[in-house]
């Protein structure tokens, strides 16, 4: 009888336990759907400016233009640099699919010489990172 009882508690333990794991699994997580179904493309006019010949302390500055071209939002989420000589700003909200949006670079022109930079946006998009080039020649 005690083996008949334990065998009994065995089973419907072991019912209980099907149970919740079956419902454990049957979640599905629709935002991880929603996400791919809907992702953001970042796409740049150009993605390299030469500034030319620029006089020693001028100012060095550009508007790369990128449109999203994807169907979901596009968060840039960090721009950075090859080195400190380059200073980028970027939107800090979504910028929505059809829409535009700059990243604007600056470059310090204290040291004379020529110069190419490059700079990685990083975002949601499918292409991400996107790879800009910035260069010159600063002269005294």
């Amino acid at each position: 009888m005690n083996t008949k009882a334990r065998i009994m508690k065995l089973t419907v333990l072991f019912l209980i336990l099907s149970f919740f794991a079956g419902r454990l699994y049957a979640q599905t997580d629709n935002s991880l759907y929603n996400q791919k179904s809907k992702s953001a493309q970042i796409t740049f006019e150009k993605t390299t400016h030469n500034f030319g010949a620029v006089k020693k302390k001028a100012d060095a500055s550009y508007e790369f233009v990128f449109k999203n071209t994807g169907s979901g939002p596009l968060i840039v989420s960090n721009v950075t640099t090859s080195c400190d000589c380059t200073t980028p700003e970027w939107p800090k909200n979504p910028v929505m699919p059809g829409k535009t949006g700059k990243i604007k670079v600056g470059y310090d022109t204290k040291d004379v010489g020529v110069f190419n930079k490059t700079i990685t946006v990083n975002s949601n998009a499918k292409n991400n990172p996107v790879t800009l080039t910035i260069q010159g020649d600063v002269y005294e």
